[in-house]
């Protein structure tokens, strides 16, 4: 393997992506999940091949980075050797906690496997762009409203039955809903929608697509079987309208069957909807009378060989399967319950997250200086200092950015420290592409955020949010508080 793919492009298995610290490599294993003893040789096999830096991503999966072409290649073949599937093809995503969470409304698997089996028959996936993904999600304690999709598909409870409310371009809150359907429908819409984008080209997503074809999808009721799927105007790339009713489409297009199937989500100064979205990080009582336990990795990001030190601990206590989740989490299944308080002990003494009020879970960073070679500011240093001492201001997203690219946070947050020429500029309410609104040395930006969380303490009013005071004061006084030399009198 000596090639590499495009800056933006899914960096999987087999294509690895060039970034500032190598290639870094992306998988998602088709299991779902991992034995403690596979992702101790796998997390060996990145020590031996990268530069020992793994991660978990917003989305749940694994990544490895430092590679080089040649180790790129050995990492591929180890994988192999392994045994570790990887998911190819058009992402879609299940919840981490599918088919084993008591409170769930539906098993999303089946679903997501009849729409990946139908994506493939359509001949889709060269057709669409690598970032084009499909969310199915079953409900229960671990949602996936927090993770956007181009088409979503979410269980609702309609009587005594199960239907599927579909929406497209974005996450839970923010997404478009276009109707509510049986399984059937819900895959054949959701191909629909894909033949749609695929036929925009291959840098096309569902928030590409024209009202009037979000109307033809929204108004077809009818579940006919795949066979008589309607085709793709070639000069539209609109679904044709089929004829036909069903007990079901007297639901008004977009509407919920039922009242408690969808909580809402709290929206936050990012502009990021993850307010409302429970972390993975705790206890989770699962179907079979055990408990899953959730440990996330600060800033998405560990050594290996921390990994390998708390997979061992899991092993010696039972542990059977360590699953990936959404926000930068593991999942431990199998261990008895006296062994859960262990393990959060080992994982706490080795630097992990075992408590959803853990500052780091509120801070977005990439590897920064000197991990990586576009970095500019130590991004983890920096993070660390402003959680241990402003964790009581932490109530939004907080971006620190190595460089302008934002790979830690593409979207926008409440605030953004970004390296540059300049030193560390900070961004308010935008992603670190945006033009800096004031600058301070990449050393002392840590300071510059303690100047700002120093502000919010003496003007918030009694029970407003730090995101909410930050809001008010706008954008000048933030600046001018970061850049601020001195502590006022």
């Amino acid at each position: 393997m000596n090639a590499f793919s495009r800056r933006g492009a899914c960096p999987a298995l087999s294509a690895p992506m060039q970034t500032g610290d190598g290639l870094l490599v992306r998988l998602n294993p088709v299991a779902g999940g991992l034995s403690p003893k596979l992702l101790i040789r796998l997390a060996e096999s990145a020590l031996r091949h990268g530069n020992g830096i793994m991660e978990v991503t917003a989305r749940g999966s694994l990544q490895i980075r430092g590679l080089t072409a040649e180790s790129a290649g050995l990492l591929a073949a180890e994988v192999d050797a392994l045994g570790i599937a990887v998911r190819t093809g058009v992402p879609v995503e299940t919840g981490p906690l599918a088919g084993i969470d008591p409170r769930e409304i539906a098993d999303p698997r089946a679903l997501a496997e009849r729409v990946r089996a139908a994506v493939e028959e359509a001949g889709l996936t060269p057709r669409l762009g690598p970032k084009v993904s499909v969310v199915v999600d079953g409900g229960g304690q671990l949602t996936m409203d927090g993770v956007t999709a181009d088409v979503r598909l979410k269980a609702v409870r309609f009587s005594a039955s199960v239907l599927w409310a579909l929406s497209v371009a974005g996450d839970g809150q923010s997404a478009r809903p276009l109707a509510t359907a049986d399984e059937d429908a819900a895959r054949d819409i959701a191909v629909a929608v894909l033949r749609m984008v695929a036929e925009k080209g291959r840098d096309a997503h569902s928030r590409d697509l024209s009202e009037r074809q979000l109307a033809s999808l929204a108004s077809w009721h009818s579940f006919a079987p795949p066979s008589v799927l309607p085709d793709i105007s070639p000069s539209r790339g609109e679904i044709s309208r089929v004829a036909g009713g069903s007990p079901l489409s007297t639901l008004k297009i977009g509407e919920i069957a039922h009242e408690d199937a969808i909580s809402p989500l709290e929206g936050e100064i990012s502009g990021r909807t993850e307010g409302g979205v429970r972390r993975p990080i705790g206890l989770f009582p699962l179907s079979n009378d055990t408990t899953a336990l959730g440990i996330a990795l600060p800033y998405g990001s560990m050594p290996a060989e921390k990994l390998i030190a708390l997979a061992q601990s899991a092993l010696s206590l039972g542990t059977a399967e360590i699953r990936l989740a959404p926000r930068r989490a593991l999942l431990f299944l199998g261990q008895p319950p006296a062994a859960n308080p262990l393990l959060q002990t080992t994982a706490a003494a080795l630097g992990f997250v075992t408590t959803a009020a853990d500052p780091r879970t509120r801070i977005a960073a990439c590897p920064g200086t000197p991990a990586c070679a576009s970095g500019r500011i130590a991004t983890r240093d920096i993070a660390e200092t402003i959680a241990a001492e402003n964790a009581d201001i932490l109530d939004f997203t907080l971006h620190i950015s190595g460089c302008a690219k934002g790979c830690a946070h593409p979207g926008s947050a409440g605030l953004t420290i970004v390296g540059g020429e300049n030193g560390a500029g900070l961004v308010v309410n935008a992603t670190a592409k945006a033009l800096p609104a004031s600058y301070r040395p990449g050393y002392d930006a840590a300071r510059g955020i303690g100047r700002v969380a120093a502000m919010v303490r003496s003007a918030r009013y009694p029970g407003e949010t730090a995101a909410a005071c930050l809001t008010r004061l706008g954008p000048a006084a933030i600046a001018k508080a970061y850049r601020q030399t001195e502590q006022r009198k």
